[in-house]
Formats: structure tokens, sequence, C-alpha cells
């Protein structure tokens, strides 16, 4: 199916999922040129489409493969697996909502790609709670924006950039908590020196920083101030920045208006972990890095993270689930039995059973949580391709793996 509409097109290369114009589909991608709106993950993206072979086939152990074959295969793994890991899932609503039944029925333990960034945030609003806003509310009402997560350079990624593009309509004041605290300063110390003195001790002022001084008192006078941080450029114990940060804003919201935004990275996995991490949710109450076994569903945010699972030896399969763009399998993955779920172009050396699936937005419809986690967006293809969705993949593995059981 081809078509001639050059139209305001969802990108979901990033958790952002702005809104491009100037999106030419037809029956290949093309490069796009001139394309407009805040979105810089949408060219690269799209450019991972343009030399994809035109009937990938799948593969098992690096031979060519039929559908069937290579589901009835995959099957088989996941059967003699003790205990499956599913991974990266990178993927949409719709393969949401399959994969947590074949989770359930296999006992496997999920986790996205670079989880762990997202779970400190999480573990947070699971521990203390918090304030946190939408993305309209920021472009529409925030008048003050503390970009608080520590950069080397002092300036915003991408991610953080695109999300300053969208807030031109209340035209906010931008500040750095990086540059008030001065070069190489520690953003713990930082986000402690601020909390204290937004809170107003007497003590804390006399000894603060001046640069200090200043951005405790531009917060207290914002009519609705908002904190941005990154998930993916925290530091080791991210958590801790997220809990100060929030403690400035509750403190802040005693007198007036703030809140905290945290976004994801840039990479195409994070919208696809965002929108699992939700589906999950509300499908079983608990959050990723979750499993249901015998006892029960089990939540253990640190033991069943990706990385520590591989490095101990804890999982014997890996199910990894890459829709958005080519997403390495860990190397400590190696020599387990993988069952990969991936864009056209990966690479599926070492994999023992390779699927590729249509991305979202591109070849097939779908749908995606915003990082705000407030909304969720439609996702239209800039062409119909001959590739087989996540969720229909997985709902036919699920049928098979519970007849290889029978």
């Amino acid at each position: 199916m081809t078509s001639s509409w050059t139209t305001a097109w969802t990108c979901p290369f990033c958790p952002l999922l702005c809104t491009t114009a100037g999106v030419q589909p037809g029956p290949r991608l093309r490069p796009i040129t001139g394309a407009s709106g805040p979105c810089r993950h949408a060219g690269p993206g799209l450019a991972r489409f343009a030399d994809v072979p035109a009937d990938p086939q799948p593969r098992i152990a690096g031979r060519p493969a039929t559908l069937d074959e290579a589901v009835a295969h995959a099957a088989a793994l996941l059967g003699a697996s003790m205990q499956p890991l599913f991974g990266g899932l990178a993927t949409d609503v719709a393969g949401a909502r399959a994969l947590y039944p074949l989770a359930c029925a296999a006992g496997a333990i999920c986790d996205v790609a670079a989880g762990t960034p997202m779970f400190e945030s999480l573990r947070v609003q699971q521990d203390r709670g918090g304030y946190t806003t939408t993305l309209a509310e920021v472009a529409e009402r925030a008048d003050l924006l503390l970009l608080a997560t520590p950069h080397d350079d002092a300036a915003p990624s991408d991610t953080m950039a695109d999300l300053l593009a969208r807030c031109t309509a209340g035209s906010p004041e931008v500040l750095q908590l990086q540059q008030a605290a001065g070069p190489g300063a520690d953003a713990f110390d930082a986000l402690a020196w601020l909390a204290a003195l937004v809170e107003g001790r007497g003590a804390v002022r006399a000894r603060a920083p001046q640069a200090m001084l200043v951005l405790a008192e531009r917060l207290k006078a914002a009519r609705y101030a908002v904190i941005v941080y990154e998930t993916s450029r925290l530091p080791a114990h991210g958590g801790l920045l997220i809990e100060a940060l929030q403690r400035v804003v509750a403190t802040l919201n005693r007198s007036t208006r703030a809140a905290a935004l945290g976004l994801g990275g840039g990479a195409g996995s994070t919208a696809g972990a965002y929108t699992v991490n939700q589906v999950f949710t509300w499908l079983s109450g608990l959050p990723l890095r979750s499993r249901a076994a015998q006892g029960g569903l089990e939540h253990e945010p640190l033991r069943f993270a990706t990385e520590r699972l591989l490095a101990d030896g804890a999982v014997d399969a890996l199910l990894w689930i890459a829709t958005f763009g080519p997403l390495p399998v860990p190397t400590a993955a190696a020599g387990l039995p993988r069952i990969v779920l991936g864009h056209p172009d990966q690479a599926a050396e070492g994999d023992t059973v390779f699927i590729p699936v249509s991305t979202p937005g591109v070849g097939s419809a779908g749908h995606l949580f915003r990082t705000d986690g407030s909304v969720l967006l439609p996702l239209r293809p800039l062409y119909a391709d001959s590739l087989p969705t996540v969720a229909t993949v997985l709902q036919r593995l699920h049928a098979a793996f519970q007849e290889s059981t029978a």
C-alpha cells in the first residue's frame, strides 16, 4: 500500500512522542528532508528503515525459516526453560498486552533494556510519593523550568532540548542546577543546599553559595516551577537525587505551585519501556521487574534487574523485544538460548531464533504512552509492510507454548 499524504506524524523514537511534519510515506521510507517540528529523533530513527530488505525472513540459528517454524522452535525453547527472562521490551500497548499472558504462562521475569534508571524514579514514587505533571501543563503554564540532571558540559541532551522546544507558548525561564552549583559541583550536595534554602533555614543561608541563594529565591517567586530530570542521565543511586528534588517541590507547594517531571532517554526503547510498564501495572497491579511464580506475583526491583540476573546466571533463556530500532542483546546473555523479536536491521548473530517484526508508527499502527504517563497516543503507519506485529507473534508463541507444555 502506498500513500501520497504529507502530514503531522507522531514520532515513536523517544518518550516525548513529538509531532513531526514533512514526513512522506511510500512503499519504502526515504530519509526525510525538510521535516518540521521539535523532534530531533525522527530523522535518525526513520533512516534505519531506508535500506531494510523488502522481505526479511525469520532465522533459526542463522538459517532462514518460516514464521511457523520459528514460532515452534521458540515455544520449545521456552518450554525447556526453568527461568526465562523477557527483556528489551521495546514494543507498544498491543505488544505488551500479548506479552503479559505469555510471561504468566512461562513464569518469566520481565524487565526493560537499561531499566535501572527508570526504576530509580519508580522506587521513589513507591517509597515516598511525589508531585508530577504533564507535558501540556509544562508547555502552557510553567513559568520556570529547572533542569536538574547533572551534565558534564552543562548542555541539555536532545530529549531535554526537544522538551524546551515544546515550551515556547509559556516562554518559561530556564535555569540549570549545574550552572548554579558551579562546574564540577556534586549534584547531591547542590540539591541538599537547594532543599535547605527553599525551606528557609537561616543557618544554611549564611553559608550557602550566592548562586544557590538566587536560585532558591527564583523558585519561590515562580507561579509554577517545574524541576525536570532525565532518568537515563542520573548518576549511581540517582533515586536519592529524585527524593531531594521532590522535597524541594513539596516545600514550594506550601506557598506556590511546583512539580517534577522525569524524562526518559533518547533511545527508541524508552518509549516502549514506559508503555510496557504502564500495561503490566494495570494488568497485574505490579510494575515490571515482576514474575508470576507458583506462590503468586513477585516484584523485586533490585534482584530482577536484567544486568544482575545475567551476571548471576539466574536465568536460562532470553526473549528479547526490540521493535523501534536495533537494540543490542546484552553481551552477558552470550550462551543463553535467545529468542529475538526485532527490527529487521537488528544484528541476529548468536540468536537461536530471530523473527523480524513491524515497527509501530512506521510499518503498522499502534499506541504508546508518553513519558508523563497520562496520555496514550495513536501511531499512524507510514506504509504497510509485510512483517508481523509483536502482538501477532506473541499470540502465536503463547498458543504454541501451551500446546508444547500441555
